[in-house]
């Protein structure tokens, strides 16, 4: 299975991947650019084909995430300015060699949600007819802290659906969002994963964001936990590795490091959670 954590690249995208790799990672997630700004960013190919290069020599798969304020709901005004900045985060992940860039499902602040589900197809579209890289759009479900689109399976489904080019989108599932916002209870995995069969979700699952939550189930709140540290638990994080869908794609953690500074320990434990080497 491709396990890791989110890794910052330091000036460089080599510096992520080869981070990722000497703590005992086969997969990683990085910042293609500022994670606290709009601004768009020029990148050499040269670079970008580095961690490319480095990433096939070692085996690591990797999945950028778009900055947190890239917001694919907005209404047009800033829509331009949006969809400019997602085709610059995704060029860069392409040439990272990345399967895919993690886009946060998007907020809507208008009266209408139904507005707020056409301005993300949009964008969407905008985007995708200008982009031929290989990397796909992954979005995000969310937990519902400010938000109240992109909670359920059916969203995300139909947000693809409706898009000009699907093919080119897939889906990344955080487990701290779906705890959150009662997508997903932690005993009821059997249950998700015949909703996610029967919606057509899971074929297009291109990632994993593999975190413990903080807050009760449905508390509706971001705040990650390490793994077996929260309230989702073990045992519920063993029943969803051993799922065959979550196969051959980046399983990425979203927690603290150690004190050490990496997520050795936590990356061993998903390990044998996987190989259900965990309990008595």
């Amino acid at each position: 299975m491709y396990i890791g954590a989110h890794v910052r690249t330091k000036g460089s995208y080599l510096h992520a991947a080869k981070s990722a790799f000497a703590e005992g990672a086969n997969a990683f997630q990085y910042f293609p650019m500022n994670p606290r700004s709009l601004a768009l960013k020029a990148v050499s190919p040269k670079e970008t084909e580095a961690c490319a290069a480095y990433a096939r020599e070692q085996g690591l798969v990797s999945i950028g995430h778009a900055p947190y304020g890239l917001n694919p709901a907005v209404d047009e005004p800033e829509r331009e300015a949006m969809a400019a900045l997602l085709l610059n985060a995704l060029d860069i992940a392409s040439g990272c060699g990345s399967v895919g860039l993690v886009v946060h499902f998007g907020k809507y602040h208008g009266k209408d949600p139904l507005q707020g589900y056409k301005n993300i197809i949009q964008c969407l579209n905008s985007v995708t007819r200008n982009y031929s890289g290989p990397s796909l759009i992954l979005l995000e479900n969310q937990a519902g802290e400010g938000a109240q689109l992109g909670l359920t399976m059916e969203e995300m489904v139909m947000v693809r659906r409706n898009c000009q080019h699907p093919e080119m989108i897939g889906f990344c599932l955080d487990t701290c969002h779906a705890f959150a916002s009662r997508l997903w209870a932690g005993t009821d995995w059997a249950e998700l994963e015949a909703k996610g069969a029967q919606l057509e979700y899971w074929p297009h699952l291109g990632a994993i964001h593999l975190n413990d939550s903080v807050h009760p189930l449905g508390s509706r709140r971001d705040r990650h936990a390490k793994i077996g540290q929260g309230h989702i638990g073990l045992s519920s994080f063993e029943k969803l590795l051993a799922s065959p869908y979550v196969r051959d794609i980046p399983i990425v953690l979203e927690t603290e490091p150690d004190p050490d500074g990496t997520h050795q320990a936590e990356i061993r434990l998903v390990h044998q959670l996987a190989e259900r080497r965990i309990g008595p």
